[in-house]
């Protein structure tokens, strides 16, 4: 149902006759209520240079209300329902082409997301990623939440000629899961890549983040040389 304060047109199911500009209007004709029981047309109620947006988009509706300085909701009678159903919104013209180039930007990026998300996932072999995450797991019981799964993911992407994909690391070899697991780190926990954009030579950068990335990767594995020392 509509609300009680938003400026309403109603599509009207019967012979209409605006008060103002005495048109006739006929059956559903585009028309705001006056009281008790009066019509006028959009052009003398002031609407007439809105534009229909109908329902269907629940974005585009709220980003063009959103940019919109006067809106009308539309209206009309349903017989079978025996009320009032939103059809829509007549919105400023400028509003609706803000509203659509912003939607159509979205779009456009969730399409290039649905794309990469097809292309990383078109090579990856889930199982293999499981069994080498949980094996990333077992030997760093320190890593993040969920960084395993990243790892194993960027990993084991088929045909890139990572480490994931080599015969070593299909077997599960610890040095093959311990290389994967420390470029994630020198990407993600150290300035790497920072250095890198800053004109760094590779070799260079990899020295200077070294010792960092044995830190971390030592934190990651300690729980297991404490299980070690334990048993």
């Amino acid at each position: 149902m509509p609300d009680s304060q938003e400026l309403k047109v109603f599509i009207s199911h019967r012979d209409s006759t605006c008060e103002e500009c005495h048109e006739a209007l006929g059956r559903h004709a585009w028309i705001t209520l006056t009281p008790p029981d009066g019509a006028l047309c959009l052009d003398c109620a002031d609407l007439g240079h809105l534009i229909f947006l109908p329902s269907g988009s629940v974005a585009l509706t709220r980003r063009a209300k959103k940019y919109s300085r006067l809106w009308a909701v539309v209206l009309k009678w349903s017989r079978a329902r025996k009320q009032y159903e939103r059809q829509g919104l007549l919105v400023e013209p400028d509003a609706l082409e803000q509203a659509e180039q912003e939607c159509l930007a979205d779009a456009d990026a969730r399409e290039r997301r649905r794309e990469r998300e097809a292309f990383r996932r078109l090579g990856i072999d889930e199982a293999f990623v499981q069994t080498f995450a949980a094996r990333i797991r077992e030997m760093f019981p320190g890593c993040p939440t969920a960084r395993e799964q990243a790892i194993a993911e960027h990993a084991c992407q088929k045909y890139s000629g990572r480490v994931g994909r080599s015969a070593a690391a299909k077997e599960f070899e610890d040095h093959a899961i311990r290389v994967a697991v420390a470029a994630h780190v020198r990407h993600v926990e150290t300035e790497y890549d920072v250095l890198l954009c800053q004109g760094v030579e590779r070799s260079d950068a990899r020295g200077e983040v070294a010792a960092q990335v044995e830190r971390v990767l030592a934190q990651w594995a300690s729980a297991v040389e404490s299980e070690a020392r334990s048993g």
